[in-house]
């Protein structure tokens, strides 16, 4: 079948890695899984092959009919519900109850809107195993040096670098060659009401907002005229960037600043 390059469509088909995604899920029997873009259901197929109760959103209306042929005897017995829809316009909680865990092999170009969706959503994943772009999964798991995407997504979970696949793994070959990223522990521990989380975001949003100013310079705005004594509480050096901060000098500062 013709793929889409408007969805973002690159199938991966290398049996290795499908299933070295789903070893990464620690899929269990009955567990439910929600899954984004099926395309033509390979890695549905190694999710239903572990036992998983899939939830599969696949916005190309084309794939729809080759999904539900393939798959005929798992909707029959309520294994595998198929949803036509936007992934982004999907109402999490109106299919699914309970914990869940998030797999899937995602459009790039709609990765961070899919992280911030899920990892903020009141019904949040407990863990997502997600392929995307090289350089996402690193900036996310592997710089030294922070930025809002990889605060962000350490702010809800653990992200860890799985493995660099090749280009070659799929079908069409995408431009850029591609990770397994997995954020395990997802939770809004770190914050104790709906305030705080929103406060860390505006935060963390005025502390970026000019890269190359000091992280004290871009708060000024923020917070007024104590952002130096809220500096120091947090032993923020004067001279660093929002870039140099960890996520645990930014949840004290988030602290010091209510």
């Amino acid at each position: 079948m013709f793929k889409k390059k408007s969805l973002g469509q690159h199938f991966l088909t290398s049996t290795h890695y499908l299933s070295l995604i789903t070893d990464t899920a620690h899929i269990t029997p009955g567990e439910r899984v929600l899954e984004i873009g099926p395309g033509e259901g390979a890695l549905t197929h190694e999710l239903l092959s572990r036992g998983a109760i899939v939830v599969a959103i696949e916005k190309d209306h084309r794939l729809i009919p080759v999904l539900e042929e393939k798959f005929q005897h798992e909707i029959a017995e309520g294994k595998l519900q198929l949803i036509e829809n936007d992934v982004l316009r999907f109402d999490i909680s109106s299919h699914l109850q309970g914990t869940y865990k998030l797999v899937a092999n995602i459009p790039y170009y709609i990765t961070g809107a899919i992280l911030e969706k899920f990892l903020s959503a009141s019904l949040q994943p407990t863990s997502m195993t997600l392929l995307v772009q090289k350089e996402v999964a690193e900036r996310i798991a592997r710089e030294k040096k922070e930025s809002i995407l990889s605060l962000s997504v350490k702010a809800y979970g653990t992200p860890r670098y799985i493995k660099t696949v090749p280009r070659g793994a799929f079908s069409p070959p995408p431009e850029v060659d591609s990770a397994i990223l997995a954020i395990e522990n997802i939770s809004r521990n770190n914050f104790k009401s709906a305030a705080h989380e929103k406060k860390f975001f505006d935060l963390l949003h005025a502390g970026f907002a000019h890269k190359r100013k000091l992280l004290k310079r871009n708060l000024e705005s923020a917070v007024g005229r104590e952002y130096s004594d809220i500096l120091k509480n947090t032993r923020i050096r004067e001279n660093a960037r929002a870039e140099d901060v960890s996520l645990e000098q930014w949840l004290v500062l988030v602290e010091s600043s209510l």
